[in-house]
């Protein structure tokens, strides 16, 4: 049966190994549901993945995203049995297999509103690498991530060794990268890996909260940011300048920008509608 909810659209995709929910206006909610294997990305819940990360893309109502694990795990990573299985397998059939997985997993970067990784629990390998590719990451107390990939005899993979750097700088990707330790949520908030770390009992409240916070902001302007900061933000500060000098202007000519200068001008919460 697929892991679906009965309360979304008729047209939405059928999913194996992942649910996809609407919380509350304007928030999209992705749960890995492999627990039996700590949410290892099966080859179901990758092709889950893809047509989930194309319905969200396409939906225009979608302001925010949370992805998060069922039950105890966030995401233990690739399933590499297949890999053990194939001890004979050449290397172009493997790389050809392991681009078509990164780049399904790495979809959630395409889309434009923002995305928040809700670590409920130990994030290790590719399971790291998705959170990575979200623009936020919150870690409930006693989760553990790393990326231990050399101590299984194997290359980082699913843009690591891009996205660890970016987020954490690089000393402290090699630290994790080349040791393959693991780090509780405390030190990988000292290490800017997470932003927030949050007690377990109200983990998922707190960060579906701060997501309809992100869904009431100006849609537009939220996008326009996203973008702006996108792979560690802008060349240099004339490229900011000229970007700057052309966003802020869309987003001054919307009809947002006037209610948002109604609503503090009555100190009432503005209505967004996205133009």
């Amino acid at each position: 049966m697929p892991d679906q909810p009965a309360d979304l659209p008729a047209d939405a995709p059928d999913l194996v190994h992942l649910r996809l929910e609407r919380p509350s206006d304007g928030v999209a909610l992705l749960t890995l549901a492999n627990p039996d294997q700590r949410n290892a990305m099966s080859d179901q819940m990758t092709d889950s993945w893809v047509a989930a990360v194309d319905a969200l893309a396409a939906d225009r109502s979608v302001r925010a995203v949370v992805v998060t694990g069922e039950g105890s795990a966030f995401c233990s990573g690739g399933n590499t049995s297949w890999i053990a299985s194939e001890p004979d397998a050449t290397v172009d059939h493997l790389r050809t297999r392991m681009i078509a997985f990164y780049r399904a997993w790495l979809a959630i970067r395409r889309l434009e509103v923002p995305t928040i990784a809700a670590v409920n629990g130990p994030a290790i390998g590719a399971g790291l690498c998705l959170a990575l590719a979200c623009d936020l990451r919150y870690a409930a107390r006693g989760a553990r991530l790393g990326a231990p990939f050399v101590k299984l005899g194997m290359h980082a993979g699913m843009a690591g060794t891009y996205l660890l750097p970016n987020v954490v700088g690089e000393a402290h990707a090699r630290d994790l990268l080349l040791t393959g330790r693991l780090v509780d949520a405390d030190e990988a908030l000292r290490l800017g890996l997470v932003s927030r770390v949050i007690e377990p009992e109200s983990f998922l409240d707190e960060v579906l909260e701060t997501a309809a916070g992100i869904a009431a902001t100006a849609p537009i302007a939220s996008r326009l940011t996203k973008l702006a900061l996108r792979d560690g933000g802008h060349a240099d500060l004339e490229a900011c300048l000229q970007w700057e000098a052309l966003a802020q202007p869309v987003t001054l000519a919307t009809e947002d920008l006037q209610e948002g200068i109604r609503a503090a001008q009555e100190k009432r919460a503005p209505a967004f509608q996205g133009r």
